[in-house]
């Protein structure tokens, strides 16, 4: 964890950090989150010739902070037959895992991180699994069926675009040879990853669109046939959970693909959480600009294109990474 020179050393001082990091972070989130939204309906309404927000604040700013309170006042409201355990815990399953992945996204030269782990790489995709669990149990416990559909989708969804995502990735870690974060990011140094491992930062980018159940991926949550999907029976702060945690998926996978393949906070003259800043809301923009460009995929189609067009050329990466590193090695022997 990055030094923090007022505070004292020990027990105690590792726990003042925990506390005063974690304040950060929830704070941050909460008002990136108001920000990603007002940006969304501007991006919206511009695709779309629209005006967007407008009247609430210079520029409709405080929009989204007017319907956050809106959220946060309204009552609670549970099925009557629903699990009260798991449907008071699926919120928090979604949301916790997200903020957990703050720790290792590298913010600065340095070992500028909250968490500097040697196993950051794999920390950060083994969260991706439990967000999802929260999802199912969101909608088991619902005791409604369109809830329970939707969840069901999720879960296959979820399951099928994992292994296009982390097969994205391994060409990364073959190049930079650590599973450090901030290691993978001074790889970058001369060259960054993108220009290397171009088909990988595109399906990176795709497979990413569909953990964060953005569209054209948005079947678990598809309003046409399922109503709102697995978030149906919620409202008030358990819904503003979900919310929460969806754009601050957005906001951290757009943070790892910046640090895998964008040299993360590498740039010049401006510091490095700046341009960390700078290359994610760049990848922000991309995503909100596909959601409101292409239209929803079937079911069918969703899996298809995982198992019959994103793992095979996944692999195919992983196989001309590898050939090219072993080739490389091997001539570079030869000339020494």
């Amino acid at each position: 964890m990055t030094a923090i020179p007022f505070l004292p050393a020990g027990i105690l001082g590792e726990a003042l950090k925990i506390v005063l990091w974690g304040t950060f972070v929830v704070l941050f989130i909460s008002v990136n989150t108001l920000f990603l939204v007002w940006m969304e309906r501007k991006v919206s309404a511009r695709i779309q010739l629209r005006r967007g927000p407008l009247h609430v604040g210079p520029a409709g700013l405080l929009q989204t902070l007017a319907d956050a309170i809106k959220l946060l006042s309204k009552e609670l409201v549970s099925p009557r037959r629903a699990d009260p355990f798991l449907y008071a815990l699926a919120p928090a399953l979604v949301f916790a895992p997200v903020i957990a992945a703050f720790l290792v996204v590298p913010l600065g030269p340095g070992g500028l991180s909250i968490r500097d782990l040697n196993v950051g790489f794999l920390f950060v995709f083994s969260l991706t699994n439990i967000a999802f669990i929260g999802i199912f149990i969101a909608g088991w416990s619902s005791n409604n069926k369109y809830a329970l559909l939707g969840s069901m989708r999720a879960v296959a969804q979820n399951i099928s675009y994992e292994i296009p995502l982390l097969l994205s990735t391994m060409g990364v870690v073959m190049m930079a040879g650590t599973l450090r974060m901030q290691g993978i990011v001074e790889a970058q140094d001369k060259l960054w990853f993108v220009w290397t491992q171009p088909l990988a930062f595109l399906l990176f980018l795709v497979a990413a669109l569909a953990e964060a159940n953005r569209a054209p991926f948005d079947i678990p949550e598809a309003e046409s046939e399922l109503v709102a999907g697995f978030h149906t029976e919620y409202s008030g702060i358990r819904f503003a959970l979900f919310f929460l945690g969806e754009y601050t998926a957005i906001f951290v996978s757009s943070a790892i693909a910046a640090s895998l393949f964008l040299g993360g906070w590498q740039g010049p003259f401006l510091p490095g959480p700046f341009w960390l800043l700078l290359k994610t809301y760049a990848i922000v923009f991309v995503v909100m600009w596909v959601r409101w460009t292409f239209p929803r995929l079937r079911s069918d189609q969703l899996m298809a294109f995982a198992w019959k067009v994103l793992i095979p050329f996944a692999m195919l990466n992983v196989f001309a990474t590898a050939l090219f590193l072993q080739l490389h090695a091997l001539f570079a022997g030869r000339s020494a």
